[in-house]
């Protein structure tokens, strides 16, 4: 297993082995950055045409002088790495995806599912969606899917997905079965548009002080932090920390929508540039929302391009404080150009700059691999972990792309090791929480202990019984290194499943170094 941070961990145990039934997650890193959409559709009708459409697009749009001839050898993927890592082929089911994920809204019915045990386990329900009105809740289990059994038949994940996933106003049946009873039900679930907010969570860290926190920059992502800003101003919050960890960017004028409600009227935000783009600037409006107040802006090796963009901002125009690590660092901007089979290109066309003509974008020169790699070396190096001295960087007059943080704080990565990299491998964390730790618990009582309560010391005791019975072997000394990590987790995950992506975040957050050093900072 690659090493990693433990939010990262902890994200990957909570949403990439989730499965969403026609909702919340799409390709979560394909959320490009600064996507703009060609309203032309391309018609190249096999795959020798659309090569050929390809290369003629990348003469007439590409971000810098290349000889197209040279690529008409390769694959299509391959020929899009010569250019840079972030254009790229879209099949069509990704495509789709990826424009629905944006969006901020999908066809389904709204509910969100995990594979345990070749069962289909409901996770959890929209209120008011098409699966909670027609009588489905969380903790049921699906057993079969219209006429096909899914319960016990360890179908490939992408077919569990399709067959939820569907086109509004069509029909799916689900036999399911309620928590504590033996009789199947069955229930005629009508798809419809589901709204999905890119705000994972909002509330109050203290008496002043708010958070919220953006998965990605969607359609409707201003509106989404308009509306939470207001909500928590009229709990008293006069300062905010704004969390862009993780955030993979999106639409470019999401960011700048959002950046309009934190900057100043005529405030330059950023601007784009390239070979056949002419420079383009973008404004701040001004009178947004939190254009006053303290700002704390919190990101990491995972915040890309349109969360940089945003972050570039607010740390050139003196807003408010960064808070964090070492930005992802992906500068470029795609178009994305259709095909008549839903396949899509999304080419690189421009740059972004910060206010000052910063060029966030890290090299690629070294290709496609290294490239991908490149996050890896930063914790192998130590840059990370905070092994490399903090203020190095920029003693050096470090040029290697991203956003350097005002405030740096190192990743904790106290309690990964081999044994706790096997738990998370074979989900064993989230597998515990759904299976027994889940139903001892009570979203009531979640929701009032949130902040005191922790996992017991039996509930301890189960897990290790649980990991045994699993097959795995338990290395005590390993195993004691990790259980600070493992009772943590347990408690987030089950946080999560009780109370969603809000208490997800609020439990997290509890023992945060950089959440704890962004309420010293705003003081």
């Amino acid at each position: 297993m690659k090493k990693n941070t433990r939010i990262n961990v902890l994200i990957a145990l909570a949403y990439s082995l989730t499965l969403i039934g026609g909702m919340f997650m799409g390709y979560k890193f394909l959320k490009d950055q600064g996507y703009e959409f060609r309203r032309v559709t391309l018609h190249a009708d096999n795959n020798t045409a659309k090569v050929d459409e390809i290369l003629h697009i990348i003469k007439k749009n590409y971000v810098d002088d290349v000889n197209a001839d040279s690529l008409n050898h390769l694959p299509i993927d391959s020929l899009l790495h010569k250019l840079d890592p972030h254009s790229a082929y879209l099949p069509p089911a990704a495509a789709s995806e990826l424009a629905e994920n944006l969006g901020g809204n999908f066809d389904g019915i709204g509910i969100e599912y995990y594979i345990l045990k070749d069962t289909l386990l409901v996770t959890d329900v929209i209120r008011d969606g098409p699966a909670y009105l027609a009588g489905i809740r969380q903790g049921d289990r699906i057993l079969k899917i219209d006429t096909v059994y899914v319960s016990g038949k360890a179908l490939p994940r992408e077919q569990m997905v399709g067959k939820i996933k569907g086109k509004k106003g069509t029909v799916v049946k689900l036999t399911i079965m309620h928590p504590g009873t033996t009789d199947a039900v069955v229930f005629t679930v009508k798809r419809d548009r589901v709204k999905v907010s890119s705000v994972d969570a909002s509330y109050m860290l203290s008496d002043d002080i708010g958070y919220v926190r953006i998965s990605n920059f969607g359609a409707e992502t201003d509106r989404d932090f308009i509306e939470s800003v207001r909500t928590l101003k009229a709990r008293g919050m006069k300062k905010l920390v704004l969390d862009l960890r993780d955030n993979g960017g999106g639409y470019l004028t999401a960011a700048t929508g959002l950046a309009n409600q934190i900057l100043q009227e005529n405030a330059l935000i950023v601007y784009t540039e390239g070979k056949h783009e002419p420079r383009t600037d973008y404004i701040a409006t001004g009178g947004g929302e939190f254009e006053n107040g303290k700002l704390a802006v919190l990101i990491n090796e995972n915040t890309a391009s349109a969360s940089e963009i945003l972050a570039g901002a607010v740390q050139d125009l003196k807003r408010g404080i960064i808070i964090g690590r070492r930005s992802f660092g992906k500068g470029l901007v795609q178009e994305q150009f259709p095909f008549g089979d839903g396949s899509a290109l999304n080419l690189t066309i421009a740059r972004y700059y910060t206010p000052s003509g910063r060029s966030i974008q890290k090299s690629y020169k070294d290709g496609y691999q290294v490239y991908q790699n490149e996050i890896d070396n930063r914790l192998a190096d130590g840059e990370i972990t905070g092994m490399k001295k903090k203020d190095s960087l920029k003693a050096r007059g470090f040029s290697g792309g991203g956003i350097l943080p005002d405030i740096y704080v190192k990743a904790d990565t106290s309690g990964f090791n081999r044994f706790y990299a096997t738990l998370s491998e074979k989900r064993v964390l989230p597998d515990f929480v759904y299976d027994v730790l889940a139903p001892r618990y009570t979203a009531l009582f979640i929701e009032q202990n949130i902040n005191g309560f922790n996992v017991s010391e039996a509930d301890f005791k189960d897990f290790v019984r649980y990991v045994q019975n699993e097959g795995i072997a338990v290395d005590q000394k390993q195993l004691s290194a990790s259980r600070p990590l493992i009772m943590s987790d347990l408690k987030v995950l089950l946080c999560k499943y009780y109370l969603g992506e809000a208490g997800y975040y609020k439990a997290l957050n509890q023992d945060d170094p950089v959440i704890r050093q962004a309420m010293s900072s705003l003081q």
